[in-house]
């Protein structure tokens, strides 16, 4: 392999995506590796932010109908488009509450057990918050979650086998909530294979997409998962907290919200304010509380980048940089006692690279000093995560270089080996 900047110069030059690099605002002495945490600022989303608070100072409460973006139907115009990007019907995704909150509209939806079938599936290795969601739900209907919620072990920390998710499942799960993407090791699970096991055993299933929203074309048209739910702060870059998203198979439609409230209900019958619900017969019916419309705002910029990017292409580009980024570590940095963690199969991985290493949390910090932002998660883990629209594969070769310096010269020994309050 070439490892000289050279190359990578090259790669920037052929690379499709590279003008859209324009379209973020970063530092430009700043090498930014954490759009996996929090994408970053575009042009677009400001722009849209900017939109909606004049049609907020110009209309005042005619915002909710009148103007270039009414606030009545924005969630449900977003949904459409954001169901595009993982192969959805316009009517199957909201965008609504966040991550955690729409996992419990899902859970009191979905989650009815029986006294044969009264379980959860998850596994181990899955999101803290998505777990806390299921214990407060097994809770919330006088089940236990030491005997309710069975989590699937890993055998070496990072990694699930699809096997043993799928032995899982056996006559008293009721329902499967898996991760699409693994948050710390990035490891993508075979989801038609787990979605077919599944529902050859009567079990809903269901996926946190957190971590491939936005990086993987899903097709779940194809898939027929029975809903899921993510955040879009991500790889869908709509700002800190921004509002998330959760899709409702259309087999489901009809199906009367678990936590019901006044934006659940049938649009036309809305205003009607009669105290008997009559709910929407799509995702819509999942959202509970007035639309976040200020928060809304970045994703209408956002969507417009992908839409002109295309999933397809935005893909190809992050398997390319992280591919290019794990062969740069191989030659350079195996030395110093790194270890590629996530699945090196094109289809078997999400959009960041994870290296574990026995002094990550001062190597995060080191490379922090060079004005390289990584991301650092227990045990011992470093996040690098190459995003598709801004970062160039220079960038990936200078991260690699400065590592090499970092461990060559043990800057990292300056720093305490123990994560910060935020991680």
């Amino acid at each position: 392999m070439n490892t000289t900047i050279d190359y990578a110069r090259v790669l920037d030059q052929k690379d499709q995506l590279g003008h859209f690099r324009d379209e973020f605002y970063s530092k430009e002495d700043t090498i930014y590796l954490d759009g996996n945490s929090l994408g970053l600022l575009s042009k677009r989303s400001e722009e849209s932010v900017y939109h909606l608070l004049n049609s907020w100072k110009d209309y005042a409460i005619e915002g909710w109908m009148n103007g270039l973006t009414p606030w009545f139907y924005l969630s449900e115009e977003l949904g459409s488009k954001m169901g595009q990007l993982i192969g959805a019907n316009e009517k199957e995704v909201i965008v609504t509450g966040s991550t955690t909150s729409n996992l419990h509209q899902l859970l009191a939806t979905f989650f009815n057990p029986t006294p044969t079938r009264n379980r959860i599936l998850a596994d181990e290795l899955t999101f803290p918050s998505d777990i806390y969601a299921m214990k407060s739900q097994l809770k919330l209907k006088g089940l236990s979650p030491s005997e309710h919620l069975i989590q699937v072990e890993s055998k070496d920390g990072y990694i699930l086998d699809e096997q043993d998710i799928i032995e899982a499942m056996d006559n008293s799960i009721q329902m499967v909530i898996l991760s699409s993407v693994l948050y710390r090791s990035g490891q993508l699970l075979d989801m038609k294979r787990l979605i077919t096991a599944a529902h050859e055993r009567g079990i809903l299933i269901g996926f946190d997409l957190a971590h491939s929203i936005g990086v993987i074309p899903h097709d779940f048209n194809e898939l027929q998962p029975d809903f899921a739910f993510w955040c879009n702060y991500k790889y869908l870059n709509s700002g800190p907290g921004s509002v998330g998203g959760l899709y409702v198979n259309e087999r489901h439609f009809g199906k009367e919200p678990g936590l019901a409230g006044w934006f659940s209900s049938n649009k036309e019958k809305q205003f009607d304010m009669e105290h008997v619900l009559q709910f929407e017969h799509h995702a819509g019916a999942f959202q509970v509380g007035t639309p976040h419309i200020l928060s809304l705002a970045p994703i209408i910029g956002s969507l417009e980048l992908f839409q002109e990017a295309g999933m397809k292409n935005v893909h190809e580009k992050s398997l390319a940089l992280t591919s290019y980024f794990m062969e740069l570590i191989e030659q350079e940095l195996t030395q110093y006692s790194f270890k590629i963690i996530n699945p090196r199969e094109d289809n078997k991985r999400g959009g960041h690279v994870c290296l574990h290493h026995q002094e990550a949390a001062s190597i995060c910090k080191a490379l922090r000093s060079h004005q390289v932002i990584p991301d650092y998660r227990e045990p011992n883990l470093l996040r690098l995560a190459p995003i598709a629209f801004y970062n160039k594969y220079e960038e990936v070769w200078k991260t690699v270089e400065i590592l090499k310096e970092i461990m060559e010269k043990e800057e990292y020994r300056l720093y305490k080996n123990e994560r910060n309050v935020i991680a």
